[in-house]
This record gives C-alpha cells, structure tokens and sequence, in this order.
C-alpha cells in the first residue's frame, strides 16, 4: 500500500542495485547525493532486524535554492528523498511534489514543482 501523497514503482533490481543505479542516474543527470542512509544497517548496528530500506538524499541548489528563497518553509521538503526498500520485491518510494507544494502553500502548478514531479518519476521508472 502506498500512502497518500507517495507514489511507488517497482525496480527489477535488487535493494542494493538499485540504489546504485539511482544514486549514478542521479549524478549522471549534474545532480549532488547528499546523503544515502542504510536503515537496516542502522537497525542491525543495535542488534534489530529491518529489511533492505535506503534512502537516498539528493538535489541541484540551482533549482531549489529559488524555491527556498520565495517559500523558506519548503525547505522541510527539500532536497528530494527517494527510498528503496523490499517487500514484495523492490519497491521505489518518493513524495508527490505537487502534494508537498500544497502543503507548504506553494502553486502546484508552479513549473518548478511539475518538473521536480517528472524527474522523480523518470528516475524511478529508468528502474524498472
């Protein structure tokens, strides 16, 4: 089940290939990782069972910094966050953007947002 203001896609690809496809179609595209969290090492670091969950953190300051500079506030929702995780097979999360401009008070027809939207969803479906 996806929640609300999510979508997910599926990956034909491992947990850990996937990530690493995500994280390389990320910088292919001038892109920054900012950060890939591994949860489940986290979980087992303390002796806790978690299945394959990463996060990767990532984003272009040229894009978002506007954003910011207009809205602070969206800077909770910046950078963008994709997670991978496993259960039914591989499973590539992120939040709807346009969802997340509302939330902040933002256009959801804002441009910005819409590509924000596009790339997200390009990036996960190259996945597939």
């Amino acid at each position: 089940m996806t929640p609300e203001g999510m979508t997910a896609r599926p990956s034909n690809h491992g947990p850990k290939e996937t990530m690493d496809r995500l994280a390389a179609a990320v910088t292919a595209r001038g892109m920054t990782v900012l950060a890939r969290i591994d949860h489940a090492a986290a979980a087992a670091n303390v002796g806790l069972e978690l299945r394959p969950t990463e996060v990767l953190i990532f984003g272009n300051p040229k894009a978002g910094t506007p954003l910011m500079h207009e809205h602070p506030a969206f800077a909770l929702a910046l950078p963008l966050e994709v997670v991978v995780w496993e259960e039914d097979g591989v499973r590539v999360t992120f939040p709807v953007m346009a969802q997340l401009a509302r939330d902040h008070g933002l256009a959801d027809d804002d441009p910005r947002i819409a590509a924000m939207d596009r790339l997200l969803g390009v990036l996960a479906d190259s996945l597939a």
